[in-house]
């Protein structure tokens, strides 16, 4: 399945429109994963341990989409919009939303 931000795929013809289509994880961050991540921010650099969690949630996400699309018969997703957010009362939760419109191309 073709999956791309832009509004259509380059040399392929858009025959029929399935909808909106979404996926969507909430992941939560552990307390020895924060922890870690705290003497990143403690002594500054990168933190390996939240990068690899958002870029789990995201192809998660992604992965979760195509999963609808195809269910929709479509063979490709366009204009996809990923967004994140935390959430919980301590922001130790990460929502990432993937959302296009689900196409049948040629």
């Amino acid at each position: 399945m073709i999956v791309t931000t832009t509004p259509s795929v380059e040399g392929c013809k858009i025959v029929e429109y399935k909808g909106i289509v979404f996926g969507e994880v909430i992941a939560g961050v552990n307390v020895i994963k924060d922890m870690v991540a705290g003497l990143s921010n403690f002594f500054g650099g990168r933190s390996a341990t939240y990068e690899d969690e958002l870029i789990q949630a995201r192809q998660q996400a992604v992965a979760e989409m195509q999963q609808r699309a195809a269910q929709m018969g479509a063979n490709a997703v366009v204009g996809v919009d990923i967004d994140y957010e935390v959430l919980g009362t301590d922001n130790g939760m990460l929502m990432v939303t993937a959302s296009g419109t689900a196409v049948v191309i040629q």
